[in-house]
């Protein structure tokens, strides 16, 4: 039976993956384009709060419903330390990892399309978003190399596929947070991706390995039948013949 958190979550679900794509483009918008009008940036982070406070009374309702509300917290300090902590403000953007559960609902035909999909869109999101947070954290900063998006999207590729060019180096606490990030989640999909490729590998050796053991059994399986026919055959000649010797002094 579902418990009353995961009824929660589970209603939830559509109204913060709405929240949370309203909270990226406020997000994404200044930073894209920092000569907004005032008031556009304003309305940015009234979106961007009011999506926040989504979080925050989603957080607070999971807790609150949870049959062990210390056991939740700990299983879940990532969602409790962006909430808390100014500068893990930028990982706020994780959530839209959300929009993955929609591969499960189209029904993936096996686990390792669901972990393609989900390693793919993933990469696609750490991209993003490092970008935009690095960005954010580096413009303006002294001494700072990252000065616009491009600057960051391809600070981003190059930090998460582990090349590390390093011809641009962020230099504020927040934009290393990022960075840091961004390795960690390199490393882990690609460990994921080199784990489902081996797996698949394992699996098409193993089906090739039962093709040969089943042909194998079959032969065997006919080669018995021979045999035990040619037993047969070989019996009901020696009895045929033991009885024509048998029967041939009885006549004279």
């Amino acid at each position: 039976m579902r418990s009353r958190r995961q009824t929660w979550e589970q209603r939830a679900e559509t109204p913060l993956l709405v929240a949370a794509v309203v909270f990226l483009v406020g997000y994404a918008a200044p930073i894209a384009w920092p000569d907004l009008p005032p008031d556009v940036v304003q309305a940015c982070a009234v979106l961007m709060a009011g999506a926040w406070a989504l979080f925050g009374v989603d957080y607070v309702v999971r807790v609150a419903l949870a049959d062990d509300r210390r056991a939740f917290v700990r299983s879940h300090v990532l969602d409790l330390l962006v909430l808390v902590v100014p500068m893990l403000r930028p990982l706020r953007l994780l959530r839209l990892v959300t929009v993955l559960s929609v591969v499960r609902r189209v029904g993936a035909s096996t686990w390792r399309v669901r972990v393609v999909a989900y390693a793919s869109g993933g990469t696609l999101l750490l991209v993003l978003l490092g970008a935009l947070a690095v960005t954010d954290a580096e413009r303006g900063a002294p001494g700072a190399s990252i000065t616009n998006l491009g600057d960051g999207l391809w600070w981003a590729v190059a930090t998460i596929t582990s090349v590390g060019y390093g011809d641009l180096v962020p230099v504020t606490a927040t934009g290393r947070v990022v960075a840091a990030t961004l390795m960690t989640g390199g490393l882990a999909l690609l460990g994921s991706v080199t784990a489902t490729l081996a797996s698949w590998l394992v699996e098409r050796v193993a089906e090739e390995n039962e093709l040969e053991q089943a042909a194998t059994r079959a032969q065997v399986a006919a080669l018995h039948e021979e045999v035990r026919r040619l037993r047969e055959e070989l019996e009901g000649t020696g009895t045929g013949t033991g009885t024509g010797t048998a029967e041939g002094p009885g006549r004279g």
